[in-house]
C-alpha cells in the first residue's frame, strides 16, 4: 500500500500516521499547518514523525529523518489543479483524508474558511481519487451532521438534514459530494462519523485541553448548558486502531440496497456511511470529575447555557462498523485520561 494521509499534523492525522509508519507502510503526509491553533503544536507532531519544522515550504515534499518510507508536504488542498496533478503523480492505492476545519463555534464567526477547507478541499481530493489508482477513499465525516437528532442511540440511517451548524453542513456536503463520485466513477468511499475524539496530543480548543490548560491554572472553566451534556468520548487510539482495520476494506456496492425504500448509509455505488466512536456515552460532569481526578486538581465551574451550534447529546450506534471490521473501542475514559494528563504534563510542563 502507498497511503496518502491528509491532516498529518492534526490530531488524528498525526496518530493515524504514526500507527501505519510503525506498520511498515509507505506514507505521504499532506497538511497546511494554518493559525487556526497553536502552529507550534502542530510542528511538534510533525517532530515526533520526522518532520523539522524549519525546512517547511509550500509545495516542497520533505523526507522524514524518522521513517525512510514518510515524506511530507505542505499544501493547500484546495490548490485543486496541484493537487490533482501532485496525485497522478504519486499513484496512491488508498487516501485517508483527514483535513479540514473543525470547530462548531469558529464556524459562527468564519464561515468562508469551512468551505474552503472543507468543501473546496474535498473536490480536490475526489478529483485526484478519480483520476488515479485510488482503491479507497477514506474521509472524515462528523457527528455534529445527527444535528437536532434526538433519538438515541444516533445510527447511520437517521437523517442528517438539520444541521445546526456551518461545519455540520460541510461534512453533510462531504458526504453527498463522496456519494456522487462513487455513483459516477465507481469510486470507493467510506465516511466516517467521528464522535467526540480525545487523547494525547488534542487539539487545544477541545474540551480536554481547554478544562486541564484552565485547571492547571487556577482559571474557572466554561461548562456550557449547566454541565447537562452527555458526549460519546472516544479515545484517539481506538479510532486510529478502528481506521486501521478499515483501510484494506473498501466499500462495496449494498446488495440489498432499494431505490424505493433506499438506506442513507450505503447504495447501489461503492459506497458507505459509519458510526466511529466509543458507543458508551459519559455525562460531562463526570468527564470533569475525572479529569481532575487525574490532575489532582478541583476544577473553578463557570456554568454557562446552551451554546448556539452545540447538541445536547451524543451516543453512537456502532453495530455497522463493528460488523465489517470486528473492533470496538476498548479504552476505558479512566484509562484514557490518565494517558492524556500523562502526555499533556510532559509537553506542557
Amino acid at each position: 500500500m502507498k497511503i496518502l494521509v491528509t491532516g498529518t499534523a492534526g490530531f488524528i492525522g498525526f496518530h493515524l500516521a504514526a500507527k501505519l509508519l510503525q506498520q511498515g507502510v509507505e506514507v505521504v503526509g499532506i497538511d497546511l499547518i494554518n493559525d487556526y491553533y497553536d502552529v507550534s503544536l502542530k510542528h511538534a507532531r510533525l517532530a515526533e514523525l520526522g518532520i523539522e519544522a524549519g525546512n517547511l515550504a509550500l509545495g516542497n515534499p520533505q523526507q522524514s529523518n524518522k521513517y525512510p518510507h514518510f515524506r511530507f508536504l505542505k499544501l493547500d488542498l484546495a490548490e485543486h489543479d496541484f493537487v490533482v496533478d501532485f496525485m497522478l503523480k504519486e499513484q496512491f492505492t488508498h487516501v485517508v483524508h483527514l483535513a479540514a476545519q473543525p470547530g462548531v463555534r469558529y464556524s459562527l464567526v468564519n464561515p468562508r474558511a469551512y468551505l474552503h477547507a472543507n468543501v473546496d478541499a474535498f473536490l480536490s481530493v475526489l478529483e485526484g481519487c478519480r483520476h488515479s489508482t485510488v482503491q479507497h477513499l477514506i474521509y472524515a465525516s462528523t457527528s455534529s451532521i445527527y444535528g437536532l437528532n434526538a433519538s438515541m442511540p444516533l445510527h447511520e440511517q437517521q437523517a442528517t438534514e438539520h444541521p445546526v451548524s456551518l461545519y455540520a453542513a460541510t461534512k453533510k456536503a462531504n458526504e453527498m459530494m463522496a456519494h456522487s463520485y462513487s455513483q459516477l466513477y465507481n469510486l470507493p468511499t467510506t465516511g466516517l462519523r467521528f464522535f467526540t475524539v480525545y487523547g494525547p496530543w488534542g487539539r487545544p480548543d477541545m474540551a480536554p485541553m481547554l478544562f486541564a490548560d484552565a485547571i492547571t491554572k487556577d482559571k474557572p472553566i466554561q461548562v456550557f448548558n449547566h454541565g447537562e451534556m452527555i458526549r460519546d468520548f472516544t479515545y484517539v487510539g481506538d479510532i486510529v486502531e478502528a481506521i486501521y482495520r478499515l483501510v484494506p476494506l473498501p466499500a462495496q456496492p449494498d446488495p440489498a440496497w432499494r431505490a424505493v425504500d433506499p438506506n442513507s448509509a450505503s447504495s447501489s455505488a461503492p459506497y458507505r456511511i459509519y458510526n466511529i466512536g466509543s458507543a458508551a456515552p459519559i455525562h460531562l460532569k463526570e468527564f470533569i470529575s475525572t479529569l481532575e481526578q487525574h490532575l489532582g486538581k478541583a476544577a473553578i465551574k463557570e456554568y454557562l447555557p446552551f451554546q448556539q451550534g452545540d447538541v445536547q447529546a451524543t451516543h453512537a450506534d456502532t453495530n455497522a462498523l463493528y460488523d465489517l471490521i470486528g473492533y470496538r473501542p476498548t479504552t476505558r475514559l479512566t484509562d484514557g485520561i490518565a494517558a492524556f494528563v500523562a502526555w499533556y504534563k510532559a509537553f506542557y510542563g
